[in-house]
């Protein structure tokens, strides 16, 4: 196993210095799923919450925390990000969550992926709360990433190779 990056040779918390690191284009996407009742699911994809669009609130949100990470995370780096994209799919007990994050850059986009899958989940969370308090949020992960001296990875495969991101 490698050496974690972000503690030092004490074992002292380290922000990663980049600077002598190559820019390249950086893509990660993450998911996310939140589970709901029934009734909660249709009144969404009815768009019948007195909040508002329920969808369209929870993409603001994770579009914006994507943006905030390194507010919210201790050692990431600011970064500029090009593309933020979340976008939703019902599945049968709920909603499903896409995110992508892309840049050209010195380091990586997988915290601004899986901060905007987080966010949005909470969003949806939180403007359905009042209504099921059975939600749960889970399978909050890394799907694929991209850029770097790492090469692509992609969940479930043992690849690192040519495959190229969709989507990006």
């Amino acid at each position: 196993m490698s050496k974690l990056t972000h503690v030092n040779n004490k074992g002292e918390a380290n922000m990663v210095d980049v600077s002598t690191k190559g820019s390249t284009v950086r893509i990660a996407k993450a998911s996310a799923k939140v589970l709901m009742q029934p009734e909660t699911l249709q009144k969404i994809k009815d768009n019948d919450f007195k909040k508002g669009d329920v969808l369209s609130v929870a993409r603001i949100a994770g579009i914006m925390a994507a943006k905030q990470t390194h507010h919210l995370i201790p050692m990431c780096h600011s970064l500029n990000l090009s593309k933020i994209s979340v976008d939703f799919e019902f599945i049968e007990n709920g909603v499903q969550i896409t995110t992508l994050a892309k840049l050209n850059a010195q380091t990586g986009v997988e915290m601004e992926a899986l901060t905007a899958a987080s966010i949005s989940a909470l969003t949806i969370y939180d403007m359905c709360k009042a209504l099921d308090r059975f939600i749960k949020i889970t399978d909050t992960q890394l799907l694929e990433k991209s850029g770097g001296k790492s090469g692509h990875w992609i969940r479930g495969t043992q690849q690192s190779s040519e495959r190229k991101l969709k989507d990006a």
